[in-house]
């Protein structure tokens, strides 16, 4: 069954990440050096994520939505999510002490900017941001078992990731985590500064844009606009 395809290659493509990123990856290592491990993560990666991908697009139309997600309601609320998607997306990319840099100790120091204001941890959110505005206007069983697995990845993965950074850099992250908050916090919005609110606006609108193109649905304001 299609479907059971896709639920399995879900849970490998979320399970290898978990088991690689954490129990595994010590070992690892230690055996094939950090560019070894580096290696092995990406093949893995790309084939868990290739298989998923194709079971996605083996499941034969005709499973409806579970709710109808193209009022104009449902749909405001999920461009709304993917624009802050975007935001946090964009405003991870800079003074992130999660992400590898010989710089983290550094980072975590500093004082929070940006969309650190609303959690230390807005890559993962723009993850799990862009999986709930995806079910939300189309809740078919293979888009849910696909946003599902996406933000289990995210979620899960982000409270991995203080376990394994509090390990790693010790007092560093956690002053880090002193200062930040894991769920997000609306009012940081204000202060997410200039360039993530601009630069999460371009993102959000060429993304949305190039579902015309790319998947012949307008998504986002586009669907107003092009109607």
């Amino acid at each position: 069954m299609p479907l059971v395809e896709l639920s399995i290659a879900a849970a490998t493509f979320v399970g290898t990440h978990f088991l690689l990123s954490h129990p595994l990856r010590a070992a690892l290592v230690a055996r094939l050096g950090e560019k070894g491990f580096a290696g092995l993560y990406a093949v893995v990666a790309l084939a868990s994520m290739a298989w998923m991908a194709h079971a996605f697009r083996a499941v034969p139309p005709g499973e409806g939505p579970l709710w109808d997600g193209t009022g104009n309601g449902i749909w405001g609320l999920a461009s709304v999510l993917m624009l802050l998607a975007a935001v946090l997306m964009v405003g991870s990319l800079r003074g992130n002490p999660a992400l590898p840099d010989p710089r983290a100790g550094q980072l975590a120091k500093a004082p929070v900017r940006g969309v650190f204001h609303i959690t230390r941890h807005p890559m993962m959110w723009a993850f799990a941001l862009w999986s709930l505005s995806h079910a939300l206007v189309a809740a078919t069983p293979r888009v849910l078992i696909l946003t599902a697995a996406i933000a289990v990845l995210a979620l899960v993965g982000a409270a991995l990731q203080d376990r394994k950074k509090a390990a790693q850099m010790g007092s560093d992250w956690q002053d880090w985590a002193s200062r930040t908050h894991f769920w997000p916090r609306p009012d940081g919005l204000l202060r997410a500064g200039a360039v993530a609110w601009l630069g999460g606006g371009v993102l959000w609108l060429v993304a949305t844009w190039a579902h015309i193109p790319l998947a012949y649905v307008p998504a986002g304001l586009w669907r107003w606009i092009a109607a």
